[in-house]
């Protein structure tokens, strides 16, 4: 039997978010079996926290884990729960009250938000700054101002907007605050993949990183232009042969300059009835357009007049094809 379904490398295991669209964290439910919605009293790194059930208990393989699984407590009762929106409700104050402390210690810091465990044992300000932050007398003055655990986190413009929410440039809730758990790699790559302005104020986002969505598309882009003619190949079309100056995915069409200089907009048959109907090495070419050439116009099996002056029957590939293979 192999290790990943040998019964001792399979563990169950319940998944558990402590803040909405937040990353989702696996425990040991120790034999209890929780269903997704229940708030339940965990054991973590940080201490005793509450989190809810987002993932209903369930097997997994032990390979499958980056880390050891910490228990669950147990289900969080009415009371703790009572406990956990009280503190809660007092977040907003704990963030204005601090902001005046920071102001009176003269810090170069962006306070972002507050949060309090279920219990109020600790209590959290996630801030922003340029430069790294000598925070400790500031701390001090919160713990007594307080009276509890204080812990000040710095964190980046991504996590800024993942935290505070927004409206995107789209209209629709942030990406990151609604649903995006971890954040990918985003490059200015996927920008020129896609054809976009490489203009900062179109493809960032309120965050003034890279748009994350940037990245949902680029597969797709990159699969594209691969079936899709290069720019530069000259394709024969009914207009006459030019060369491709552009593609454009979304409408999967190319634009061709042709030799008078007029660009027209070539619409791309889909590979698949290309490949079923059209064959060059067949010499059958039933709809006049030809997979060699991505779409182009074909002669193959047209006539056309040998030295002589006689009709003579093309054989092979047409024309731009050819040069495709050439370039190739």
């Amino acid at each position: 039997m192999s290790l990943t379904t040998s019964p001792e490398n399979i563990v169950t295991i319940v998944g558990i978010r402590f803040r909405p669209a937040g990353r989702i964290y696996y425990f040991d439910p120790l034999d209890q079996t929780y269903s997704t919605g229940q708030y339940v009293i965990v054991e973590t790194v940080r201490g005793v926290e509450a989190g809810r059930v987002v993932i209903a208990s369930k097997t997994l393989s032990q390979s499958d884990l980056s880390d050891p699984l910490k228990p669950v407590l147990r289900l969080a009762n009415e009371d703790e729960l009572r406990m956990m929106l009280s503190f809660k409700s007092k977040e907003k104050d704990a963030l204005v009250r601090c902001h005046e402390r920071v102001a009176q210690h003269g810090l170069p810091m962006k306070l972002v938000e507050a949060e309090y465990t279920f219990d109020g044992s600790r209590l959290t300000f996630y801030f922003t700054a340029e430069e790294r932050v000598d925070f400790r007398a500031l701390v001090r003055d919160l713990a007594a101002t307080f009276r509890t655990r204080i812990e000040l986190r710095q964190i980046g413009a991504r996590d800024q907007a993942k935290l505070q929410g927004g409206i995107g440039p789209c209209g629709k809730t942030l990406c990151c605050s609604s649903w995006i758990t971890d954040f990918g790699i985003v490059s200015i790559k996927m920008a020129k993949e896609q054809g976009l302005p490489l203009n900062p104020s179109k493809i960032s986002g309120v965050c003034g990183r890279l748009m994350c969505c940037l990245s949902y598309e680029n597969d797709n882009y990159i699969q594209a232009k691969q079936r899709m003619p290069q720019i530069g190949t000259f394709l024969s079309t009914p207009g006459g042969s030019g060369k491709v100056s552009s593609i454009n995915v979304p409408k999967n069409s190319v634009e061709v300059m042709l030799e008078s200089g007029v660009t027209i907009q070539v619409p791309l048959e889909p590979q698949e009835s290309v490949q079923e109907n059209n064959s060059c090495d067949s010499g059958s070419c039933s709809s006049g357009n030809c997979s060699c050439a991505n779409g182009g116009p074909c002669t193959c099996g047209a006539k056309e007049k040998n030295s002589s002056g006689a009709n003579t029957t093309k054989g092979g590939c047409c024309v731009s094809c050819s040069l495709n293979k050439q370039n190739q």
